[in-house]
């Protein structure tokens, strides 16, 4: 056992030195074991006669450094083989791992430390697992929240001690495994070192041993690579980073999914010493192994299994392996691959008995089921629980259940008789002819080929008809001996079967079987049906892809190029699309549906469908078919494993990623000749898709001495193509179905055919060595290198849309996409009853997949926002986020954050002010706002308050009616547009409409860039808003007082000025229309008035410019020179005091405070250092702190 290191001062009294290194001592006590003479026989005799609290025990290992005589207890052990096994740890994680460090005292304190570690993991997992928790776990998730400030709804998984290395050095520490973090966190030798690492920006993930770095697990990031080593058990901590990192991808791949995985690990006790969400995720992913084993419906969850022997009773041999339970299924794996497979439904289940023991058969268990078939385990370790297990579940299933056992569709392929097809289509009485149903209503009672069968009879047929018999004789021998249905016992014989060739006849039946297909549809009934009668009639995007692509499925083959398979195809495809409109429909899924429906019926083929894309090729058919990417990269990666020489120049010609998806989202359907491809789809059934994978390799290894000699990927092609085209099916009784490749072999020297079967029985023999095991791990690897991939491109893809104009560069724009898209993220794991938490839309175009909501907002403008303005800062960020929701469903996209950020950070001063100014008007102000201002307007009209209230109301309508007027104007000039179009129309002059529409179209560009007159006015309690704003944002800075006393004046001669306005606008005879009118008209100025116009820099500079009551921003001007010109003016509105001839010299002071003001604005601001302190805020990137700790004592 490990120990807490405690000083040893003298090492060698009564201990014997067994082994040694330059950090390590390994020691027998004297007296144990053999020889020790007289002073071994003393000691064993003091151990001995000492009572056991007071024994020592007899191995120890003590670390030392070469110039220190004090050594240090670490570990001790009650036998050799106990000690042995630390000193072996010790060599294998540390050895290497010091020699680096420089000081001795270095070295004591970090195998101090580690020791300590190990000890402390150790008492974790050995504390008892009872309902309350003692405290360890709790005690460090809080640690974990204090530490790295993650709130309350992130919770811990596990934590784990190990090295984290900084350079060459190790340090060493505990590693957090949240949901959504890996941090880390060491103190050591008053070094700190603190990391954190969202799930979501890993791009390799993989464990690795080095000579730097000993059995290590690799992070990287895209700023960094990231080593952590010396694990106790590094196996169980990287098996779990895997599942986080994949939940992390499930989260960027598909939001609705994620949000759906993230609710199932609920705790029902969180506090409990080990983890809750570690079972959970442990649990989940032997369900996932479980399912994906057995091809079971992906609702099915493992309730338990055991290790057992199974009886085949033509081998008379009992196999080892395990067996495993779950509520619908009882399943048996043997130890050997390939060597047995079992499944039995419990729906199929008829007696469950313990049967006698023997010496023999010890434990046996029988279980017998509908088809007349029983089964023998024995060697249960636990036979009666088992027992009481299985009767548990067998109560809980339907007393009837529909569908049958499967042996209908065995009766309806022997006798070819639709009335003797499973319960599902005798619900449906779907008959022969497609004349006898309407349209929407399923036609296609069995497979098109038995409707259009094209081929001669079986007499005819020669030597191939003797074949296809002879396939078909050893199918049924293979039922009699390993029993037929979804019982059958699936061995190695049965996979040499596959490899022969399926026979038409049973094509349907083995494909429902292998993928597991039957008994979706077996317990689902009628869903079918429901589908197609719900989606009949409705129009989507994927409907309309669908009847686009429905006379491209395999035209050529006569079951297509009538209505009855186009009708077929067309239902099944729209069917699931409406099941799952996340995948809806995608490119390549007519072409395999086309053969399903040759071999099967509608309802068949739809769950072979559902089986292909939900089970079998995980992820192939979304709309970034992100499931094929994954697989060609390892097909890449398997091309460098196993064809060297190859793998670079394919790599140089770029061939691999134009061949791989087309071969393997088809299922080479697409690319080889039908009944050569059908046999690897029958391959593909039963085996997956390692199959696809090594017939792939195989045609590489085929072509090579070509493919090397190739000088583009064009060449590259043709090569391929033409081969491809060659591979045929001499055994097929089929006719031959034109190829679309054909015209590539149009050569003078057309390559040599190559049989389908040879090239299966290469592919076996040369590449067999890949199991289902590995692909999965290589299927992680690549998917987090694809999904990050296309992150990046997304990015860029944003990126690049946004408007040249908006000012950011291309650095930044990334920059602010990246803490954009995590606070949309942060959403969706600590805030799901956010709006943005479920509203990403995968389909949506990039620009609109990651929103945030008012509150998210609110926390990015703080951080990032140029404006400081203290505790006015919410207020003002509401603001913004209320102009930039155009669309009103509380939610703003990257494109109009971005738009808001630029509006402060860029633009010349007047643009920068149009943003304030619109930030105190509706819809950015909001009432509640404009009511707090309401109090400080008495303090500038409580002198005339009775002369300014009519005016006020009068000012209130102003604006209506200039909004009005503009609507009547324009409905006028778009009758007059309609009715001149009307008469051109007559005309028939064309070119003449043409200018016209280009007149209107730059004309409609004309009127979206915005000028200052085309701002609505501002009233009173909206400029009170706009004074508060701007003292807020003047308090921080270093010229406050200037800035202060120049808002201050600007203030208060605009509120003159526009009082003024008001006097004159309230004098008899003057209308609000002719006022309107006459603020369009321009303003002449006159050299007198050349103060009064130096009020024209402060209105542009400052808001409050804009004017008091209903003062607009750039009317300022105009109506300070009528006041001037005319001795009235047509300001809008303000207090009311009249402005003197003494007070315009406030004009000339005016203008020496705006200088300040200008400053203020234009001021340039690093947007950059704002992104990167948010980014640490958000734990955008690992941040590591390595500082001395001055002070710190221990």
């Amino acid at each position: 056992m490990w120990l807490a290191p405690e000083e040893v001062l003298v090492a060698n009294a009564l201990w014997v030195t067994e082994r040694a290194n330059p950090f390590f001592v390994l020691q027998r006590r004297r007296g144990h074991g053999q020889g020790g003479g007289l002073t071994g026989l003393l000691v064993g005799t003091l151990d001995v006669v000492l009572d056991s609290s007071a024994r020592v025990a007899p191995y120890r290992i003590l670390h030392q450094t070469q110039d220190s005589q004090i050594y240090w207890t670490v570990a001790s052990g009650s036998s050799r083989r106990e000690i042995t096994k630390h000193w072996e740890w010790l060599e294998n994680n540390l050895l290497q791992t010091l020699s680096i460090f420089d000081n001795e005292e270095d070295i004591t304190t970090f195998v101090k430390g580690k020791i300590h570690g190990i000890i402390a993991e150790e008492n974790k997992n050995l504390q008892p697992q009872g309902d309350e928790d003692p405290g360890k776990f709790k005690e460090a998730e809080l640690k974990m929240r204090k530490q790295f400030g993650m709130p309350e709804g992130e919770k811990l998984v596990n934590y784990y001690s190990c090295s984290y290395w900084k350079g060459h050095m190790p340090r060493q520490g505990w590693l957090y495994l949240t949901v959504n973090h890996l941090c880390f966190y060491s103190f050591l030798l008053g070094k700190e070192v603190s990391l954190v690492v969202q799930w979501v920006d890993v791009t390799r993930l993989e464990k690795n041993a080095t000579l730097l770095f000993p059995e290590s697990i690799r992070v990287d990031t895209r700023e960094q690579e990231l080593f952590f080593s010396m694990f106790l058990n590094i196996g169980e901590t990287f098996k779990l980073m895997e599942q986080l990192a994949n939940l992390a991808m499930r989260q960027l791949l598909d939001s609705e999914g994620f949000l759906e995985d993230k609710a199932l690990p609920t705790p029902p006790r969180p506090h409990r010493n080990i983890s809750a969400l570690k079972r959970d995720l442990d649990a989940r992913a032997k369900n996932e192994s479980y399912r994906a084993a057995f091809r079971l419906p992906g609702d099915e969850r493992l309730d338990g299994h055991t290790s057992c022997t199974l009886w085949i009773p033509l081998s008379k041999l009992h196999v080892p392996g395990q067996m495993f339970l779950s509520s619908n299924y009882i399943c048996f794996s043997s130890k050997e691959e390939d060597t047995c497979r079992l499944i039995i439904p419990l729906r199929e289940v008829t007696i469950v008995e313990k049967a006698d023991s023997c010496s023999v058969l010890p434990s046996p268990l029988s279980i017998s089921t509908k088809s007349k078939m029983t089964f023998l385990f024995a060697n249960l370790k636990d036979r009666d629980f088992l027992v009481q297990r299985i009767s548990d579940f067998l109560q809980k299933m339907p007393s009837k259940h529909p569908g049958g056992s499967g042996s209908g569709r065995k009766a309806s392929i022997e006798d070819q008789a639709p009335e003797a097809s499973p319960a599902p289509q005798e619900e449906l009485g779907q008959p022969a002819s497609p004349t006898s149903r309407p349209h929407g209503v399923p036609t296609a009672s069995q497979g098109l080929l038995k409707l259009f069968p094209g081929n001669m009879p079986m007499e005819d047929l020669g030597a191939k008809g003797a074949k296809e018999k002879m396939k078909e004789e050893w199918w049924h021998i293979h039922f009699f001996e390993y029993g037929r249905g979804v019982c059958m016992y699936r061995t190695a014989k049965t996979r040499a079967l596959v490899l022969k060739g399926i026979p038409e006849s049973l094509r349907g039946e083995l494909w429902l079987l292998f993928s597991g297909a039957w008994n979706e549809m077996v317990t689902h009934p009628g869903y079918y049906a429901e589908l197609v009668e719900k989606s009949t009639g409705k129009y989507s995007l994927a409907t309309e892809e669908i009847e686009r692509d429905l006379h491209r499925s395999m035209p050529e083959h006569p079951a297509f190029q009538n209505e009855l398979g186009i009708a077929a195809l067309r239902r099944v495809l729209t069917a699931y699309a409406f099941r799952n409109p996340t995948i809806g429909y995608c490119q390549a899924m007519n072409i395999v549906t086309s053969v399903l429906l040759l071999y099967g019926s509608e309802e068949e083929a739809f769950w072979l469908l559902v089986a292909l894309c939900e089970r079998m090729l995980p992820d192939y058919y979304n709309n970034r078919v992100v499931g094929a990417l994954v697989d060609q990269g390892i097909f890449e990666e398997l091309t460098r494993e196993f064809l060297p020489q190859l793998s670079e120049k394919m790599q140089a010609l770029g061939v691999i990623a134009s061949i791989s998806l087309s071969w393997f989202l088809t299922l080479f359907l697409s690319v080889m000749p039908f009944e050569s491809a059908v046999v690897i789809v029958d391959c593909f059934f039963y085996e997956g898709i390692k199959v696809v994978l090594q017939v792939a390799l195989a045609i590489l290894d085929a072509n090579m001495e070509q493919l090397l000699g190739c000088s583009d990927e064009g060449e590259a092609m043709t090569v391929l193509g033409r081969y491809l085209d060659n591979v045929v099916n001499k055994q097929s009784i089929s006719p031959p179905i034109p190829h679309l490749h054909a015209l590539l072999t149009s050569g003078d020297d057309p390559p040599a055919e190559v049989d389908i079967f040879d090239l299966l029985k290469v592919s076996y023999e040369k590449f067999s060595s890949l199991r289902a095991y590995d692909i999965e791990q290589m299927r992680f690897k690549q998917r987090l290198k694809v999904i990050q991939s296309l992150e990046d491109t997304a990015k860029r893809s944003v990126v690049r849309a946004i408007p040249g104009d908006i000012g950011f560069s291309i650095e930044e724009l990334e920059d602010l996409y990246v803490v954009f898209k995590a606070k949309h993220l942060t959403s969706q794991y600590w805030g799901s009853g956010r709006p943005g938490a479920a509203r990403r839309d995968p389909s949506l175009p990039y620009l609109e997949q990651y929103r945030i909501d008012a509150s998210q907002f609110q926390e990015l403008f703080a951080r990032l926002a140029p404006w400081a303005c203290g505790t006015h800062t919410p207020m003002l960020a509401g603001r913004m986020f209320r102009l930039l929701d155009r669309n009103k469903d509380s939610l703003i996209t990257f494109k109009e954050f971005v738009t808001g950020m630029s509006g402060m950070y860029h633009g010349d001063l007047t643009d920068k002010l149009k943003v304030l100014y619109k930030l105190h008007l509706p819809p950015a102000l909001s009432s509640e706002d404009a009511e707090s201002a309401l109090e400080a307007t008495h303090y500038f009209t409580e002198d005339s308050s009775s002369e300014a209230s009519p005016l006020a109301s009068d000012l209130d309508l102003f604006l209506p009616w200039e909004a009005q007027e503009a609507l009547q104007q324009g409905e006028r000039e778009g009758a007059g547009n309609e009715n001149i179009q009307e008469k051109r129309e007559e005309k028939g002059n064309s070119p003449p409409d043409c200018r016209h529409y280009l007149q209107m179209w730059a004309k409609e560009k004309e009127v979206q860039k915005e000028t200052i007159k085309d701002l609505p006015k501002m009233n009173q309690e909206q400029f009170i808003e706009l004074c508060k704003t701007l003292y807020n944002m003047f308090s921080e800075d270093p010229k406050e007082q200037d800035l202060y006393h120049a808002i201050a004046t600007v203030a208060s001669l605009l509120l003159r000025i526009g009082e003024v306005g008001k006097r004159f606008l309230g004098q008899p005879g003057r209308k609000p229309r002719d006022t309107a009118r006459g603020d369009d008209e321009p303003p002449v100025p006159d050299p007198p008035q050349e103060p009064t116009r130096e009020l024209q820099p402060a209105a542009t500079d400052d808001p409050q410019a804009k004017a008091g009551g209903d003062t607009q921003l750039g009317n300022v001007p105009q109506e300070s020179q009528v006041v001037g010109e005319e001795g009235g003016g047509e300001g809008q509105c303000s207090p009311s005091q009249r402005l003197s001839d003494d007070e315009t010299k406030d004009d000339m002071s005016m203008s020496s405070y705006s200088s300040v003001l200008v400053n203020f604005f234009e001021e340039k601001v690093d947007i950059g250092l704002k992104i990167k302190e948010q980014r640490k805020v958000e734990r955008q990137f690992s941040t590591s702190s390595d500082y001395e700790q001055s002070g710190v004592s221990g």
